[in-house]
This record gives structure tokens, C-alpha cells and sequence, in this order.
């Protein structure tokens, strides 16, 4: 390894802004740190914003089923085909910006999701088929996450990486401002207008992004085709393991965040906007405690926090397979089970950025941004299936406590292990990693 002490060593020439106490140093100094502040702001927004594109359907689809005789089974393809869309397309688009970068990826992303906003908003709400056709394509806003977790993370350093992901992961939050927002737009000016106030939305930032955005100092774009480096990535551990991991936390936070109102109407007998509020309650905490969950990795390592999680995990879902009394017990169940979910995401992502090769984290967030996406879908349905089988949710989440478990193993030796490898090979006490 180079000595950065060195006259003329790349180590000093790249951390001088940092170091140097010389006068212009430290203005140096303040001026990457802006830049930082800046772009991670510009990345959350764009994050939000195409993710609240990406939710609009949601809202409206008990609208839609109303009004052209949707089955159950058809109003659920209406609000699943963009959730699908958008978490396998972050495969090709995590790897698209390994190669072209944030700075392209951004507005690219925003543009083209305006188009199938618009259509919907204009033309696609009087058939099934077009709610789907507009469906498929409104995905393409559910693909930006991909694009943000390559760009910050080369916007920091390694030590700061995992809190700048989670704050990113804030954006998530866009999901929520489809959900309080589209009816009542749409019922104060027309079934048009919560898509056109989205499409502007996804413009004027698009513009901004265009105008403001920069790539990381020694950003190097990957090379090769599309098919080979994302053959590569899914031959790197690192891959796998953060997917199973997020496929948990981030599916598990997707999926509560779907059936939470109709578990909480069947278990507790609650009114649909009392149910719907205290699910409201659910997001907001996890959305919160993501920034949390990177600043501890950060500290501690993502291995020690994945831990802690995945067992905080199974204790609340074992307490609340007893069904007990929602207040205080059953809602302190639910919001620490969120925090915890929400934690597990800053860390999956503090742990990508610790374990994947230079030019691949983008490609690798692709790869799990998707299981996160799909992982929300299967427990809903276990949950309605064991329900409707035997009468209870116990089984159901009696499953998620022995899925919590084995992962809280899996964590403490694959995952720990990957860590103290990788550390030992950049040189790095191997305590410090887990």
C-alpha cells in the first residue's frame, strides 16, 4: 500500500482538501462538503419524487374497481405490475449507472416517467388493459433507487457512507405523499390532476437535476456490456447475502405497510381510517430510523446492527403472535418491529457499500433493491392464506420469527466472516467490521 505521507502520493493529493491547514485548504474543505450536502439532497428528492410517481395507481385503484367492475384479483394486477416492474428494472439500471452515472441516470429516469404519468392521467383510466399498459411503464419510477445508492456513495467517504445511504433511503418516503395526496387531488379537480401535478413534479426536477448535479470526484464509469457485468455482479457474495437480507427488512417493511390496515381491521376489529392511521404511524417510523440504521453501522459496523435487528425482530412478531391487546402492547410491538425494519435497510446498504467492488455497487443495488421490491409480496399472502386456513395469524408470524432467526445466524456467520475478510484485505482491524 502507498504511503500517503509521502510528497506527491495520491493519498495526500486526494485528502489535502481535508488535512491541509494552509489557508485556501480548509474554504477547499468546506466547498466538498456543500457539494456533498447538495447532491445527497438532489438524489433524496429525485428518489422521492419518482417513487411518489411510482405509487400513484395505488391510491385509486378501489376507485378504479368501482368504476370499470374490477375483480379483486384484477384491481391487485393493477396496483402489483408497476411494484414488479420497478423492482426488477433496478437490475439493468443499477448497472446502467456503474457505467453513465447519476448525472445522466437522474433526469433520464424522471423524463421517461413522466410519459406514462401523463398517459394515465390523460388517457389511461377507462379500460383495464390501459390501467395495465400505463402500469407497466410507470415502473421505470420505481427503478431510481437504483440510481441513488452508486451516487451517494461516491459522494462520501467510507466512514460516512452508511448514515448519507440511509438519509437517501428517506426518500422511500414518496410512497406516502402519493398516499395522502391522489384522492384528494383527485377529488377537489378531477381524476387528471394528481398525475399532472406529479408529471410537473418529475420535470421541474429533472430540470434541476440536469442543471446541478455533478459525478463524484474519480468517478471511473464501468466497462463492458450490460449482460457481462451483470453476470459478474451475480457471481459476488456480496450480492446474495445483502439481497436475502433486504429481501427481509425492506420486503418485510413493504408488506406491512400493504396488509397492516387489513390485519389490524380482522385481528383488532379497528375502523378503516383508525387501521389506516396507525399503518401511517408504521411508515413514518421505519422511514425514520433508516438514517438511524446507517449512522450505527457507520459506528459499529452493519454486521452487529443486522443482528440486533433480525432478533428485535422476532421478539415483537412472537410477542404479537399472541394477538394482545393493542394498547400498549400491540403497538409497541408494531413500531418497534418498524424501527427495527427500518434500521435493517440503512444497514443492508451500509453493508453493500463496504463489501462491493469498485464499479459494481450500482449493479449490486440493482440486484437487491429488487428482492427488497419482491420481497414484499410473499408475506401478505402468507399471511391471508394461513389466516384463511386456520383461522389465526399466529402461523404466519410465527414464520417471520424463524425467518428473523435464521438470518440473525446467517449474519453472525457469513455475513461477519465476508466482513473480517474483507477488512483483513484492506487493512482494517477485523473487530471494527462487525
Amino acid at each position: 500500500m502507498a504511503d500517503s505521507s509521502q510528497p506527491g502520493s495520491p493519498g495526500l493529493e486526494s485528502g489535502s482538501a481535508l488535512t491541509s491547514t494552509s489557508g485556501t485548504k480548509p474554504v477547499e474543505a468546506e466547498a466538498q462538503a456543500g457539494a456533498r450536502t447538495l447532491m445527497l439532497v438532489m438524489a433524496t428528492a429525485g428518489f422521492a419524487i419518482n417513487f411518489w410517481a411510482w405509487a400513484l395507481l395505488s391510491p385509486l385503484a378501489p376507485a378504479f374497481k368501482e368504476s370499470l367492475g374490477l375483480s379483486h384479483f384484477q384491481q391487485a394486477m393493477v396496483v402489483a405490475v408497476p411494484v414488479i416492474v420497478g423492482s426488477v428494472g433496478r437490475i439493468p439500471v443499477g448497472a446502467l449507472t456503474d457505467r453513465y452515472g447519476g448525472r445522466l441516470m437522474f433526469p433520464a429516469v424522471s423524463l421517461l416517467t413522466i410519459i406514462p404519468v401523463m398517459y394515465l392521467g390523460l388517457l389511461g383510466q377507462d379500460s383495464l388493459a390501459s390501467l395495465l399498459i400505463g402500469g407497466f411503464f410507470l415502473g421505470i419510477g420505481g427503478t431510481a433507487f437504483a440510481i441513488g445508492i452508486p451516487f451517494v456513495n461516491g459522494w462520501f467517504p467510507p466512514e460516512r457512507r452508511g448514515f448519507a445511504l440511509g438519509l437517501f433511503g428517506v426518500g422511500m418516503g414518496g410512497t406516502a405523499i402519493a398516499a395522502l395526496t391522489t384522492v384528494n387531488v383527485a377529488k377537489a379537480w378531477g381524476d387528471w390532476a394528481p398525475f399532472a401535478m406529479t408529471a410537473l413534479a418529475l420535470l421541474v426536477y429533472s430540470v434541476l437535476a440536469a442543471v446541478l448535479l455533478r459525478e463524484p470526484l474519480g468517478h471511473t464509469p464501468s466497462s463492458g456490456s450490460l449482460s457481462k457485468r451483470l453476470a459478474a455482479t451475480m457471481k459476488l457474495r456480496v450480492t446474495w447475502y445483502a439481497a436475502a437480507l433486504y429481501a427481509v427488512v425492506f420486503g418485510g417493511y413493504v408488506a406491512f405497510s400493504v396488509y397492516l390496515v387489513a390485519y389490524l381491521e380482522t385481528a383488532y376489529g379497528l375502523a378503516r381510517a383508525d387501521a389506516a392511521f396507525r399503518m401511517a404511524g408504521f411508515v413514518v417510523v421505519a422511514v425514520a430510523l433508516r438514517p438511524v440504521g446507517g449512522w450505527l453501522s457507520d459506528r459499529m459496523g452493519p454486521g452487529r446492527v443486522l443482528i440486533a435487528v433480525f432478533f428485535v425482530v422476532a421478539v415483537c412478531a412472537t410477542v404479537q403472535a399472541f394477538t394482545p391487546s393493542l394498547m400498549p402492547v400491540g403497538t409497541v410491538a408494531f413500531l418497534t418491529m418498524a424501527g427495527a425494519l427500518g434500521a435493517g435497510c440503512g444497514a443492508t446498504f451500509c453493508l453493500v457499500a463496504v463489501l462491493s467492488p469498485e464499479g459494481k455497487v450500482g449493479a449490486v443495488s440493482g440486484f437487491v433493491g429488487a428482492a427488497g421490491g419482491l420481497g414484499g409480496f410473499v408475506p401478505p399472502l402468507i399471511m391471508g392464506a394461513t389466516y384463511g386456513i386456520f383461522g389465526t395469524f399466529a402461523i404466519g408470524l410465527g414464520l417471520l420469527v424463524a425467518v428473523a432467526v435464521g438470518l440473525a445466524i446467517f449474519t453472525m456467520t457469513k455475513v461477519r466472516r465476508a466482513l473480517a475478510e474483507h477488512s483483513v484485505g484492506v487493512g482494517i482491524p477485523a473487530a471494527g467490521t462487525s
